[in-house]
Formats: structure tokens, sequence, C-alpha cells
């Protein structure tokens, strides 16, 4: 990265990320514009929460279907029942951050992953805070190295800095980098994909790129399938300008296929008002 005030920055222009930043901002406007998001934007982003947490809990190992996510009401049963809980309780929560994001990041990740916790077995010593040497990490589908915990917390707080003074680089590129740093360090004992997905949410709603929270990449991620996310997860870790352009270009697509989801329900809407 540059070693400029916004070292983002310097990532928005590497190949392909250019065309991916215009690719997301016509898919979204699309969405904004469409006559029903006008008079029913709850009812889309209520819809779009729902399937982005199905999306976010399908990577994280419970791939259920929309109806049974829909239907159901016990999320307490068993470790798949608990990560859809998770997912559902993140997506609720995402929203209601901003202002902390903006000043604390940490904060923000450390209340995530409380969130995601909560109800979920796991050691109350061990939620909502960074863990410590030694402490085991829970995140089977990520079999990345796993970095140390002094370099989890060095990474963090550079993360922290480069969010809290802000910049140039477009929403995409930040999310991007929140998403993949976090899945990268793993920073928590459990349910880190999950709290990935979610800052990088926070990131695309408080930029302003997507305020009300209809493209959710989640189900992007989903769709593009898990095998696919791991390679691009890979290329953000091997931190080569053509391994971060990678990722950030396979973020880009997950957040166009949200778009197009979301389109897809006003759609539905608009017949059934018909």
């Amino acid at each position: 990265m540059s070693t400029t005030a916004d070292p983002l920055a310097a990532l928005g222009a590497l190949p392909g990320v250019p065309e991916a930043v215009d690719s997301v901002r016509k898919a979204v406007d699309r969405v904004y514009g469409h006559r029903v998001m006008r008079r029913r934007s709850n009812e889309i982003t209520a819809e779009a929460a729902l399937r982005g947490a199905r999306g976010s809990a399908a990577l994280a190992g419970a791939d259920w279907a929309l109806e049974e996510v829909r239907r159901r009401t016990d999320f307490s049963v068993d470790e798949e029942s608990r990560t859809v809980g998770a997912a559902l309780r993140l997506t609720a929560e995402a929203g209601q951050l901003l202002s902390i994001w903006r000043q604390s990041p940490l904060r923000v990740l450390a209340r995530l992953h409380l969130v995601a916790a909560g109800g979920a077995g796991v050691s109350d010593e061990l939620v909502g805070r960074p863990r410590l040497a030694g402490e085991p990490v829970n995140e089977p589908l990520i079999e990345l190295p796993l970095p140390g915990a002094d370099e989890v917390a060095g990474r963090l707080e550079g993360l922290s800095q480069l969010i809290i003074a802000g910049g140039s680089a477009p929403a995409l590129v930040t999310a991007a980098v929140v998403h993949g740093e976090l899945l990268a360090l793993r920073p928590f004992g459990s349910y880190n994909g999950l709290v990935a997905r979610t800052a990088g949410r926070i990131v695309m709603i408080g930029s302003g790129l997507d305020p009300k929270s209809v493209c959710p990449a989640e189900v992007g991620h989903g769709e593009l399938g898990r095998a696919a996310y791991v390679a691009a997860l890979e290329g953000y870790v091997s931190g080569t300008p053509e391994g971060m352009a990678a990722w950030i270009t396979h973020c880009g697509r997950a957040v166009e296929l949200g778009a197009r989801e979301s389109t897809a329900v006003c759609e539905a809407l608009q017949r059934g008002a018909a």
C-alpha cells in the first residue's frame, strides 16, 4: 500500500477496480431509482436484511433455505441454528452503530462479536474482545494461516486509524478492505466471518453508497459460492496488487448481485400491487 495519508486510495486505481466501482454504483442506482423504492423502501430494507443474513450464515456453514430462515423462531437448537440466529442479530444491529463506527471502529467490532455470540454458548471471557495468545479460533471454512495475537492487535489498530481518518477511497474499496482484513485476522474466537461481513455492510451504509442497506453483498457472496469466496480472500491475504484487485472486484460483483436481488424484490412487489 501507499504511504500517503490515504493508503486505501491507491487500491482504487488497481487494474479492474475503477470499472468495478463504476459497475457497483450503477447497480445500486438502479435499485434506488426503482419506483417501489420511493414508497416502500422499508419493506425492501427488511427483506434485504433477511436475505443478507441468510447469505452470510450460508458462508459460515449454515446454508438454510430462505423460507426456513423466515419461518423459524428458535435459533438455539444446534450450531447451524445458532449461526443463523447470530447472522440475523448482526444484520439488525448494523444500522445502529454508524456514529460509533466513525469514532471507534474497535468498539463496534467488540459489540458485533458480543451480539453474534449472545446466547450461543460461548464462554463470557472470550466474547467481545480480540483473542489472546494461545486461544483457539473456530472458523472452519477459512483455513488460511492464523496471525498471532500481537499481529492481530497491531493490524486492528491500523485498520481503526484508517477508518477514523477517512479518505478518498471509494466505498467499495474500503468495505472490501475492512471485510478482508477481519477475515484474514480472525480476531475473535468465533463468528469472525459474520462479523467481517457485517462490518463491510456498515461501511457501505455509512459511506452513503447504500444508505438504506438494500444491496446485501452477503447474498452475492453466497451466490458466487464459498470456493470463490475463499479463493478471492487468498488474493487479499497475498497482499499483491493482483490479489488485492481480485478481492475488491469479487466484493464488487457480490454487491451487484445483492442489488439485483433487491431489484427482483421490487419487481415482485410491483406486480403484486398491480
